[in-house]
Order: C-alpha cells, then structure tokens, then sequence
C-alpha cells in the first residue's frame, strides 16, 4: 500500500519541480499538455484571464478526493496571479500567486494552488472555464 502511495505520488512531485521558478515571478501563461509531458504554448499575462482565474479559484467549493488527481491525458495551465489573491475557505487561508487548472481528458476539471508554504491543495469549482479556453485557442487532445 506504501508502495502504491509513493509511487502515485511521483507525478506530483515532478510537476512541482516542473512549474518551480528559481525565485523569478513567472510572467507568462503555460499552457502545458501532460501526456506529451511537455509545454506546448505560451503567451504574456492576460488581465481576462487572470481575472477568469481569480473567479475560478474564488468558486472553489471542495477538496478533490482522488489518490492521484494528476490524469494521465490533459492540459494543465499556469496562470500567474499579479497581485496575489487571498483565499480563505474551511481548508486553506492564503495568499495565492498562482493558479493551475487542470483538465483531465474525460473528467471535470479542477485546481491546483500552493500556500505560502508550498503545501499543495486540489480544489473542484464551479464556474465555467469557456473564456480562459477560447483565449488560450487551447487544442484538442492528441
């Protein structure tokens, strides 16, 4: 069960490494597709997009509760938050800077933040994500 645990976790791991800047603020959107592990597409911050993604992350409504909330086939999308935003619900109270949708292929899609301890938290939401996508020109999965 360790075992199972550890290596479901592995992902997680690497995608934080991925997405870590060395202390430089992150001016760009990236718009980075998992199964080719790799970013495919980015562009300077949007003021529309950010704001799309400050009212995602304010609708975030509950906690996802899959062992691996990572997919295997989607897109995740690194959206940069300036200024930073404070989150306050039943589970976390911070100021986020960032916000990382992830669409998995076949699933409702949700978020993932860090805290200013760069602990993780993975949060499903409610609104619509229709203008980050149509800004973004995001491609359909191959």
């Amino acid at each position: 069960m360790v075992r199972k645990i550890m290596l479901s976790s592995a992902p997680l791991f690497f995608l934080f490494f991925l997405f870590t800047d060395n202390g430089e603020a992150v001016k760009n959107i990236e718009l980075f597709h998992i199964g080719k592990n790799k970013i495919v597409k980015t562009i300077p911050t949007n003021p529309t997009i950010q704001s799309e993604a400050e009212k995602i992350l304010k609708t975030a409504d509950s906690v996802v509760k899959k062992l691996n909330p990572i997919p295997d086939q989607g897109y995740m999308i690194r959206i940069p938050l300036e200024p930073p935003v404070q989150l306050e619900n039943k589970w976390i109270n911070a100021l986020i800077d960032e916000v990382i949708l992830i669409i998995p292929e076949e699933e409702k899609p949700h978020i993932l933040i860090f805290d200013d301890e760069n602990n993780m938290y993975f949060f499903t939401f409610q609104r619509k994500m229709d203008t980050i996508i149509k800004a973004l020109d995001i491609p359909p999965l191959l």
